[in-house]
């Protein structure tokens, strides 16, 4: 049997809970390729879980805000007049790509909205959360010499987890 280490492919489905209400927050079904130690983003204290494991596991990760997805930054939520948005955006969970100074594109959320406002927040939806992360172990195989080379599976979702 093969366990979680460097330069394996690993097929795993996850789940996100919120600590103090139990409540599923991210859920995903569907299996996930990554390459353990290739470039694909993962949550740090998530990776050095998924070392060791071997296929069929149910590995369960406690992380605080710092260990998750950070703390909510204040500057990154703003309000705006509704009049200022394009229709398209006046509703609770469009999403708004906006770009800085430096060119830089940033995703928002819209999250609040009444007959004169809405607000907009940058943050990731979990930031500030205690969070549970579940994730269950498909299949684990030796990754490919091209998946080595490119540190992300040729096959399958390669999404990572950040």
């Amino acid at each position: 049997m093969q366990a979680i280490e460097i330069n394996k492919h690993v097929l795993f489905s996850y789940a996100i809970f919120d600590v103090d209400s139990g409540e599923v927050l991210e859920q995903v079904e569907a299996p996930l390729a990554y390459i353990y130690g290739g470039k694909q983003p993962m949550l740090d204290k998530v990776k050095a879980a998924m070392a060791g494991a071997n296929e069929g596991d149910i590995v369960e990760v406690s992380l605080t805000p710092a260990e998750g997805f950070g703390e909510p930054d204040p500057a990154l939520i703003f309000s705006e007049q509704l009049s200022n948005v394009p229709p398209e955006y006046q509703h609770i969970g469009a999403k708004v790509q906006l770009e800085n100074e430096a060119g830089e594109i940033k995703r928002f959320l819209v999250t609040q909205m009444n007959d004169r406002e809405l607000v907009i927040d940058g943050n990731h939806p979990l930031a500030g959360r205690n969070l549970n992360f579940r994730f269950t172990v498909h299949a684990i195989r030796d990754a490919s010499a091209e998946e080595v080379a490119q540190g992300a599976p040729t096959d399958g979702d390669t999404k990572g987890l950040t």
